[in-house]
């Protein structure tokens, strides 16, 4: 089978696995291909496999009728749990399965999965697992250059979904997160119908993260000039950033930690604004069509940006300083003593681009 008529010819009823295994912005990335697929054909049934910490990301989704996590636990248990996925996998008879991911764990399920169509990228190793193999996306979709949410989805299209303008991300929050987030805001003194704005100062790596005294003048600046009240959030382990921006705004912040993806998603929902390095938060944020600030430093906007991006979607703003050695790979600065291309950055940047959006209607 030619893989431009693979998706048309799928009978009706055909199960499709598709492995996307994380990150948060990857997964919410491939959101916008998922509701293609399923608009276009309703009568297939798509499973997607990713992490178990990334399965709030998918919950609620019309497009997902099931989500798989390929194992839990460590050791002997991570292994029982491991064969106990493979055999529901065989169980399942999937008539494709499309590899988004690449990894090993992810070519270990691809092969189990006894799919009749095993899908993944030419440049992937072991590309002698798959019977069909996707060319250079930007091949695909003839641009020198793709956003993430056009790299996933022009795989389906080469596949023979028919290409049409890719959607938003989308990702769905339940009435119980809500009810969450409802009492933890009551707790941090925001009342009912408040604007507030989360600002989210973490990131993966150092290049991707902004200086806490930014983060702490944009939250002084919102609390007193424009009547918006600030949450300042972070992910498990990150506690210390928070610590750092609460010593330069010299007054305790109101923190959301710890909480899952599907209760952030709630804290998210209802915000007027969201403020952040270039994270998976920021894609959050995005997917459920906040108001954004996003500021980068060593990644590129253009790849790793919103979805949509500003020209489609006037909610998003990004703030990045233009360097010739951008994009890196971000563990480290490359060029210079510190990462100027974050920290170069000035808060009067992020502030315009703040009361841009805060003059917008939500």
């Amino acid at each position: 089978m030619k893989a431009p008529s693979l998706l048309p010819d799928l009978p009706s009823g055909s199960r499709v696995l598709i492995i996307r295994l994380r990150s948060i912005g990857d997964i919410i990335l491939l959101t916008p291909a998922l509701k293609l697929l399923k608009t276009w054909r309703p009568d297939l049934r798509f499973s997607v496999m990713v992490e178990s910490r990334f399965r709030d990301l998918l919950q609620g989704n019309p497009a997902v009728e099931e989500i798989l996590i390929p194992e839990e636990g460590s050791g002997a248990g991570k292994l029982l749990s491991r064969l106990a996925v493979i055999r529901r996998l065989r169980g399942q008879r999937f008539s494709l399965c499309v590899n988004l991911h690449g990894g090993p764990t992810s070519r270990l399920f691809t092969r189990w999965s006894a799919a009749s169509w095993r899908v993944g990228f030419a440049h992937y190793r072991g590309s002698s697992l798959y019977n069909i193999l996707v060319p250079d996306a930007r091949t695909i979709l003839n641009k020198p250059s793709l956003h993430t949410a056009e790299h996933q989805a022009a795989a389906f299209f080469h596949l023979g979904l028919p290409q049409t303008e890719i959607p938003r991300a989308q990702i769905f929050s339940g009435a119980e997160h809500a009810a969450w987030w409802e009492a933890q805001r009551t707790r941090m003194g925001i009342a009912s119908g408040q604007p507030y704005a989360i600002i989210h100062p973490t990131a993966a790596y150092k290049t991707k993260e902004w200086a806490p005294e930014g983060f702490a003048q944009v939250g002084e600046y919102l609390e007193s000039r424009e009547g918006v009240a600030v949450v300042y959030s972070c992910g498990p382990g990150e506690d210390p950033v928070l610590d750092a921006v609460e010593k330069a705004a010299g007054a305790p912040l109101r923190r959301l930690q710890g909480a899952s993806l599907a209760q952030f998603a709630a804290a998210l929902a209802g915000a007027r604004l969201f403020v952040g390095n270039d994270s998976g938060p920021a894609h959050m944020a995005a997917a459920l069509a906040r108001h954004v600030v996003v500021i980068f430093g060593s990644s590129s906007s253009p790849i790793w940006g919103p979805w949509p991006p500003q020209t489609a979607a006037p909610g998003s703003r990004v703030v990045q300083n233009p360097y010739d050695c951008n994009p890196c790979p971000g563990d480290h600065c490359y060029k210079f003593a510190r990462p100027e291309c974050i920290l170069s950055v000035s808060f009067n940047q992020v502030k315009s681009a703040v009361v841009d959006l805060l003059n917008q209607t939500v």
